[in-house]
């Protein structure tokens, strides 16, 4: 194993205290961020971490890229390392963010797969393979919520049978409305369509059946208690499969689908930002997708000279 400087472990847990009381970062980024900067120590050896350097930095990318990491991986890395040097310069005194202006290979930018509309309504359209049992109605309610609001599978997980002090998010079915407290702490409020909210009255209607009497979470497991993100995924796979539609579903799909449908229906991208809870435009820009068939019926329809007889 590698050896480490002696400040590594110090400064390591520092900055993701720093992320987790001050950021509020959620515990999946932070043992993103935790990782990369762990990597970043083992590459430095036992060099003092503020006396690296830009070129230290583009040494370490390309080791990464030897070692066959993909750049959009790398990039993540040499983000995390641009965060990490910046708290240490304001905090601990380093003289450089030497990961500043450091950028990965570029990647080919690819677009997130969606459904099509027919295939959206396939999936969530089909009938229960038993309409009575809890364990179907609450996961009709569930794929209707994440499709109806976009939302991320962490924030259907995290959502509660009420609003309590504390509480990630929750349903409010009175206003057609969810509350999601979502990446970096940032709060927003999102419409619920009345398919999904049909399902889910259908699922708070059975849910005792189901819940341990003192479980906050809205969407619980076989066991009573809050669902793992694992069974969403899996339940879903299985739904998918018995629907007939031909793709390889997950909870993100029906985020992109959301967001997709969205647009090609108002072209309204900074509705849709908001909706999504993304922090930057471009990040929703990439929805922004229209297939050739889409074009050339865009085209037929606008352009003079195009009418055919």
């Amino acid at each position: 194993m590698m050896q480490t400087g002696p400040d590594h472990l110090d400064l390591a847990a520092d900055f993701r205290t720093f992320l987790a009381s001050e950021r509020n970062y959620s515990p999946a980024t932070l043992e993103s961020y935790g990782r990369e900067v762990e990597t970043l120590c083992r590459l430095a050896g036992t060099r003092r971490l503020d006396t690296l350097r830009p070129a230290d930095i583009r040494t370490y990318a390309a080791r990464l890229h030897q070692k066959g990491l993909a750049p959009r991986s790398i990039a993540r890395a040499l983000s995390a390392w641009r965060s990490f040097f910046a708290w240490a310069c304001r905090r601990r005194a380093f003289e450089v963010n030497p990961a500043a202006g450091i950028r990965a290979p570029r990647a080919p930018r690819s677009l997130p797969k969606a459904l099509s509309v027919d295939h959206a309504g396939m999936l969530l359209d089909r009938a229960s393979p038993d309409s009575e049992n809890p364990l179907d109605v609450r996961d009709r309610a569930m794929f209707e919520l994440f499709y109806s609001s976009g939302l991320r599978l962490a924030e259907v997980v995290g959502l509660d049978s009420r609003a309590a002090a504390g509480s990630a998010g929750w349903v409010d079915r009175g206003n057609g409305e969810v509350t999601i407290t979502g990446k970096g702490g940032k709060t927003r409020n999102v419409p619920v369509g009345s398919r999904a909210l049909h399902a889910l009255a259908a699922w708070e209607a059975v849910r005792s059946s189901l819940a341990r009497s003192e479980e906050p979470a809205l969407f619980v497991g076989a066991r009573g208690r809050r669902i793992s993100p694992a069974v969403v995924q899996t339940r879903l796979k299985q739904w998918a499969a018995r629907s007939g539609v031909p793709a390889n579903v997950h909870p993100h799909v029906l985020r992109h689908s959301f967001a997709t449908h969205m647009l090609q229906s108002s072209s309204d991208l900074r509705a849709v930002q908001e909706l999504l809870g993304h922090a930057n435009i471009s990040t929703t820009q990439i929805y922004t997708h229209l297939d050739f068939q889409q074009l050339a019926r865009a085209y037929d329809a606008a352009h003079p000279r195009a009418k055919r007889k």
